[in-house]
């Protein structure tokens, strides 16, 4: 829990170098606490959506890297809409699964020790989602498995797979890969979520436009 030797290396870490009187206490762990709040909050809304995944880029879920070969054989055939069809249903289950995301890392956010607020301030940019990840991942995904799973299969996503496979071209000299798509898919999904929330708290931090409130202005505006 927050204490007030926490609080007190956030107000100086927050101020050195700067040669400026040194935000209070309050200020210090609020303004850090809400920059992460609102980083959570965004990066779920964003990703937990549809085409949250599918529409960007950056965390897009293609098909696995050790099919590639594959998926250009498919496409030189002809099977280019199935192939996207299937991209499209694993990156739907990725968006239903994100908002199941939110209270777990609002829950750590309440948890966060001395120790967790000295390394994010002092730390880079991601300080703040490099804790979330250390310690959230695998309850992240023990709350994703059931419904990335339930998703893939009321699309029929599994069986979209096998289909696939079963068509795939033959390439000379290769056999083609086994994958745990329910398994990719889900690891693709928590990456995912997390390389946007990075995304948000470096906003927050280093761009005056993303300090949406006077007390981020106050503390990151000052950075």
């Amino acid at each position: 829990m927050w204490c007030r030797g926490a609080v007190a290396v956030l107000m100086l870490s927050s101020t050195v170098g700067r040669g400026q009187m040194g935000l209070s206490s309050e200020q210090a762990a609020g303004g850090l606490k809400e920059a992460l709040s609102r980083g959570v909050s965004t990066a779920v809304a964003s990703t937990g959506r549809p085409g949250g995944y599918l529409n960007n880029p950056v965390i897009k879920i293609d098909m696995p890297q050790k099919l590639v070969r594959v998926e250009q054989g498919m496409r030189a055939i002809g099977m280019g809409p199935q192939v996207d069809a299937f991209v499209k249903s694993m990156n739907g289950a990725a968006e239903e699964a994100a908002p199941a995301a939110k209270a777990i890392l609002l829950d750590a956010l309440k948890a966060m020790t001395f120790t967790d607020a000295k390394g994010i301030v002092t730390g880079g940019n991601t300080a703040g989602t490099e804790y979330f990840k250390r310690t959230t991942t695998g309850e992240i995904q023990t709350a994703f498995r059931p419904i990335v799973e339930k998703a893939m299969a009321k699309t029929g996503v599994t069986e979209q797979f096998g289909a696939l496979m079963g068509k795939a071209p033959a390439i000379p000299f290769m056999k083609t890969p086994s994958v745990d798509i329910n398994q990719y898919v889900l690891d693709k999904s928590v990456e995912g979520l997390f390389v946007v929330m990075g995304q948000e708290e470096t906003k927050i931090r280093t761009n005056p436009a993303a300090q949406v409130t006077p007390l981020l202005k106050t503390v990151f505006g000052r950075l």
